[in-house]
């Protein structure tokens, strides 16, 4: 089933997901409809908090060389922590939540993650490059942070400029 996305401003995008304690049916169910919300909005990555459930969920699915994404590069993300990172890059960073606006966002370049998987099985993942970016970008949802909050000060307000006067000219229309 798709799940409607909170998109910004609203303010339970801030919310701190908590921990997930129970890995049952009802997970299973939540992880395949927010992998369906995913690939129904084109999206590389989701955090359960975009789609109004503030548990330590996200999801992954990075395209292959060719640009396709198949659901067996899904990964399932629940509880993680961040255990190693090194280097910095700068990557123009999307949101789901924020749609429409992409900007230069500094990120670890490499990073290592513990996490469970559906089944509350222990998992690490190493990641580098997009795939870092996108892991600390989800998580960052988890923490009720938007990649926007991550610009320097001059490009925050002109973010805001953009974003106010996208909103108008959708009430217009």
């Amino acid at each position: 089933m798709k799940l409607p996305i909170i998109t910004y401003p609203d303010k339970r995008l801030k919310i701190v997901s908590n921990p997930v304690k129970v890995f049952d049916a009802e997970l299973h169910t939540f992880l395949d409809d927010m992998y369906e919300t995913m690939m129904a909005t084109n999206g590389l990555g989701l955090a359960a908090i975009q789609v109004d459930r503030p548990i330590q969920v996200l999801i992954l699915n990075i395209p292959n060389e060719e640009g396709e994404q198949y659901q067996e590069g899904l990964l399932e993300i629940i509880n993680p922590q961040i255990t190693f990172s090194d280097g910095s890059l700068f990557f123009q960073e999307g949101c789901l939540s924020v749609p429409g606006f992409y900007e230069e966002v500094e990120r670890y370049e490499k990073v290592i993650i513990s996490y469970l998987n559906r089944h509350g099985e222990g998992c690490s993942l190493e990641a580098d490059e997009l795939l870092s970016v996108a892991v600390q970008h989800e998580m960052d949802h988890l923490a009720g942070k938007l990649f926007i909050e991550k610009l320097s000060y001059s490009r925050r307000k002109k973010f805001e400029k953009e974003y106010k006067k996208a909103q108008k000219e959708k009430k217009r229309q």
